[in-house]
């Protein structure tokens, strides 16, 4: 008996010990970022040049950025939590064919930035990206927050109470305890979480058109997480579910031409 209290204890210890490690490494697990930058023709879009885009707390962020070719909205990218903004160069190829502006906001941390991820800094960088447009003089109807996976959540959050053009979110999730919890069944995930990105909460507050799309073979984040969101956003919304489309697919699966069609379908705000 005293053997087997002995093994129960060190068990317990043990997994004690995990979820310390869980709790202090949360943001380990849970941002990747590349450090290193290539420049953007080596990305694929030589017509987009380097900008900086200054954060509220005095970080001076490097950036990509296009103008419109054509008499056409921004798009306001916002990127997952892996590599930086040279891996998505060909996202932003289709939009910038088909005349539309890009910014390609370089979170802290992320692409020689400076800085360190955290869920109020990629909102702070993401707001720094929204005033950088702004102060170029392109009015807010103008401008479509286009977020990634983990930067959908970030684009929620900025997206909230904005009249933009559209706001679009590829393979979002509902909130990050939520995909922790899939992630790590085996650990009290939502009683860990320093962070959020609680967009089910949020999405509510968004003025904004949403299309939301999302593989229905994601194995990152469940398609259902997409559909809960739509379910909860406010009129006008549109989604996309791709057969067979995984996570990292979406941009390869021919889904940029629908989105292009949905956004050129859009309304002006004033007329809204």
């Amino acid at each position: 008996m005293a053997a087997v209290i002995r093994i129960g204890i060190g068990l317990a210890l043990a997994y004690l010990v995990l979820v310390a490690v869980a709790y202090l490494w949360q943001r380990k697990l849970t941002y990747y970022p590349d450090p290193t930058l290539t420049d953007p023709a080596a990305a694929g879009v030589p017509e987009m040049r380097p900008v900086t885009l200054t954060t509220d707390d005095g970080l001076a962020l490097q950036a990509w950025y296009a103008a419109p070719s054509v008499a056409k909205p921004i798009l306001l990218f916002l990127h997952g939590n892996a590599g930086n903004i040279a891996g998505r160069g060909y996202k932003a190829r289709p939009y910038l064919d088909a005349g539309y502006g890009v910014l390609l906001v370089e979170y802290r941390g992320y692409g020689g930035n400076p800085g360190d991820p955290t869920e109020a800094g990629l909102y702070s960088d993401a707001r720094a990206g929204f005033a950088f447009l702004i102060e170029a003089g392109i009015g807010t109807e103008d401008v479509i927050f286009y977020g990634e996976s983990l930067g959908a959540a970030v684009a929620v959050e900025v997206a909230m109470g904005q009249p933009l053009r559209a706001l679009v979110l590829e393979a979002p999730f509902t909130s990050l305890p939520d995909i922790g919890a899939l992630a790590y069944p085996y650990l009290p995930v939502r009683l860990l979480a320093r962070e959020g990105y609680r967009s089910a909460a949020k999405i509510g507050r968004v003025t904004a058109p949403v299309v939301i799309v999302h593989g229905e073979a994601d194995r990152t984040v469940p398609v259902a997480m997409g559909r809960a969101l739509l379910e909860v956003a406010p009129d006008p919304k549109q989604g996309l579910f791709l057969p067979g489309v995984g996570h990292n697919d979406v941009g390869d699966s021919g889904a940029p031409a629908r989105i292009l069609a949905i956004l050129d379908q859009l309304p002006d705000t004033a007329e809204r």
